[in-house]
């Protein structure tokens, strides 16, 4: 039972870096098509930095969850295990 766990858990960190990694990668891909649309339409005014600021914030945030405070994961973790444990009983009782 408990490498079943440590498996599920380390699924779980590995699918959460995946999908920071894919949030990274459109993000920079969209990025650079933005302001390839900024220089190519006008360099009077650069606005591309406002999407681009906001964007990365999500981006940035989406890291320090993923890289500096997995512990929500692992509360989330707990629950689903109780509501696993529940459901469990109740198929029991019938």
């Amino acid at each position: 039972m408990k490498n079943q766990k440590d498996y599920k858990r380390a699924k779980g960190r590995a699918v959460a870096k995946f999908g920071f990694y894919t949030h990274l990668i459109i993000y920079m891909a969209v990025g650079m098509a933005l302001v390839f649309i900024n220089l190519s339409s006008s360099t009077d005014y650069y606005w591309v930095k406002w999407p681009l600021m906001g964007w990365g914030i999500g981006v940035l945030m989406h890291g320090m969850r993923v890289f500096f405070y997995p512990k929500k994961s692992a509360i989330l973790e707990k629950m689903i295990e109780k509501e696993m444990e529940k459901e469990m009983e109740k198929e029991e009782k019938i």
